[in-house]
């Protein structure tokens, strides 16, 4: 019913800087909270940055400074523009997006495939 493709990741030096991208597609009625997660080798997934169809975005103070959540509510697209790249930034990074699909009344909500960003020298 609905697709969330990431992509931008990849291989950056320390103080680099990557966007990623994710795209929701589908029977799409309406989009509301769009989120990125991040989960590092032997680590547990954890939340990056929380952007809401409007108002503020909430980021995690890991990154609170480096990183910055936006949307565009017409493209159904979130993206993460991750700068100042520390190597502990390594890790697969998620969308999660909750999605009121065509002819439903709920929210549901999707995770993408997950995109790998690698931050070394």
């Amino acid at each position: 019913q609905v697709q969330l493709v990431e992509s931008g990741g990849g291989l950056v030096q320390p103080g680099g800087s990557l966007r990623l991208s994710c795209v929701a597609s589908g029977n799409i009625a309406a989009i509301g909270v769009m989120e990125w997660y991040r989960q590092a080798l032997g680590k547990q997934r954890e939340l990056v940055a929380k952007m809401p169809r409007s108002g503020l975005a909430d980021i995690a103070d890991s990154v609170k400074g480096r990183f910055t959540v936006s949307r565009d509510n017409a493209k159904n697209t979130v993206y993460l523009q991750m700068n100042s790249l520390k190597p502990e930034d390594t890790a697969v990074y998620y969308c999660h997006v909750w999605v009121m699909v065509i002819n439903t009344h709920a929210f549901s909500d999707y995770w993408g495939q997950g995109t790998q960003v690698t931050v070394s020298s």
